[in-house]
């Protein structure tokens, strides 16, 4: 039945329903812990504070993407999800621990920027969701063609909307629950998701994970390529650098909007409980948009209109968002306008940027890729995050600049999207390989 709604065999109808179920938990446990992060660093360090911790996690990042770089050329890909995914578990199970003690935890209400659980809260949360998706997304590009990507990987980002759903809809009941214990929850949801990375690697053929191709044919290690070979990669070719500015541009406009609704929310919402309810809405009121839009729009967008039109439409949407934005601007047209920014990009840019990577080495899946979607996703964070900080005691200002901003990179953003999308057609036609 599944198969024949996917319009796959049953192998690949299988493969794309356990990675639906796995991403299910990395976005639900995302979403979940992403949901708090903001409440807890205003808590403790300021919420002045977050631009800066922003730009922090850019810097915070580059030892890790270094020492990822590393592990690819020495761990096979699924042993590489287990021990990162590990880590991520223990420190956020420690954390919400730690959150829940007197003096170092929430009950203590005074504000300091050097009170470390803030920071590392923010910075723990803001790296499991570059790192841990940016994996996934390799592991799966490795080892599905473009046709079968077209037709599974709707079905993937289908799938993580439930669990997009439920850890807002947990962080929304943050008054009950309270925040230590949605730490906590989230730490459990990383085990749940590390299950079902082993049960797919166990379950699921060799020859449609990719694993079976981490070894030469004579049984050798495959050549190592250094750590820096990714960041090589992505200077070397112009298809790449264009991916670099698809899957990173929205979010300069997307850190500038954002910035400007929590600054407003925080003024109304002015407890820890209470804001991480708020932004637990906010997560509702994304993925439940995503949900409908993957279910409804996705999947026929692609195989009607093609990837070129997906990747094109998108900041032509995010220029319109940030002019309604700029004209009628309040909390909750703010609210809104993010909502449709953060549904576009789950929906309609991320799984057609996915289907990018496919024609390319697995250098660049897993090296340039995991410099594109941590180092340059924070790089444009760091940047939007530095105009809300020339901007910070101005709202007015902000407004009116920030969507110069914005407007000017939409217009780059948009001959990128169509460069990179007639290279894609030419690169699946021929057949050929780029790295």
């Amino acid at each position: 039945m599944l198969a024949k709604m996917m319009n796959l065999n049953e192998e690949e109808a299988r493969k794309f329903f356990i990675l639906a179920l796995t991403f299910l938990f990395l976005i639900g446990v995302y979403w979940l812990l992403r949901s708090v992060k903001d409440s807890v660093l205003a808590s403790t360090v300021g919420l002045k504070w977050q631009p800066t911790a922003k730009i922090a996690s850019l810097f915070f990042l580059v030892p890790l993407i270094l020492l990822y770089s590393s592990l690819v050329d020495t761990l096979r890909k699924n042993h590489l999800f287990y021990y990162i995914g590990g880590f991520y578990g223990c420190l956020f199970l420690v954390i919400g621990y730690l959150l829940d003690r007197p003096g170092v935890g929430l009950s203590n209400t005074v504000e300091d920027p050097y009170r470390i659980i803030g920071w590392a809260t923010y910075l723990g949360i803001e790296s499991f969701g570059s790192l841990m998706v940016a994996l996934f997304w390799s592991l799966v590009a490795n080892a599905t063609s473009p046709e079968s990507a077209k037709k599974g990987y709707p079905f993937i980002v289908f799938g993580a909307q439930f669990g997009s759903i439920t850890g807002p809809l947990l962080a929304a009941n943050a008054a009950i629950f309270g925040v230590p214990a949605l730490m906590i929850f989230g730490s459990i949801g990383i085990f749940c998701m590390l299950g079902l990375m082993y049960y797919y690697s166990n379950t699921v053929p060799n020859h449609l994970t990719g694993f079976d191709q981490e070894e030469t044919p004579d049984g050798e290690a495959p050549k190592r390529t250094g750590i820096l070979e990714g960041l090589r990669l992505l200077f070397s070719h112009k298809y790449i650098a264009g991916i670099f500015c698809i899957a990173t541009f929205y979010e300069f406009v997307g850190t500038i909007l954002d910035y400007q609704m929590k600054v407003l929310a925080r003024q109304t919402f002015t407890d820890p409980n209470s804001f991480a309810g708020f932004m637990g809405t906010f997560g509702v009121g994304c993925n439940v948009s995503t949900l409908l839009f993957s279910l409804m729009g996705t999947s026929y967008i692609m195989k009607r209109f093609g990837l070129t039109f997906c990747i094109v439409l998108f900041p032509v949407c995010v220029g319109c968002v940030v002019f309604v934005v700029y004209v009628y601007a309040s909390m909750w047209v703010f609210f809104g306008g993010v909502i449709v920014i953060k549904c576009f990009t789950y929906a309609l840019n991320n799984p057609a940027k996915e289907i990018m990577y496919i024609p390319t080495s697995k250098d660049i899946k897993f090296k340039t890729k995991s410099w594109i979607d941590m180092f340059g996703s924070r790089s444009m964070k760091a940047l939007g995050s530095s105009v809300n900080n020339a901007f910070v005691g101005s709202p007015e200002a902000l407004l009116k600049y920030g969507t110069m901003a914005s407007l000017c990179i939409v217009v780059l953003w948009i001959f990128v999207a169509s460069f990179v999308g007639k290279k894609f057609e030419s690169l699946t036609a021929n057949n050929e390989t780029i790295g």
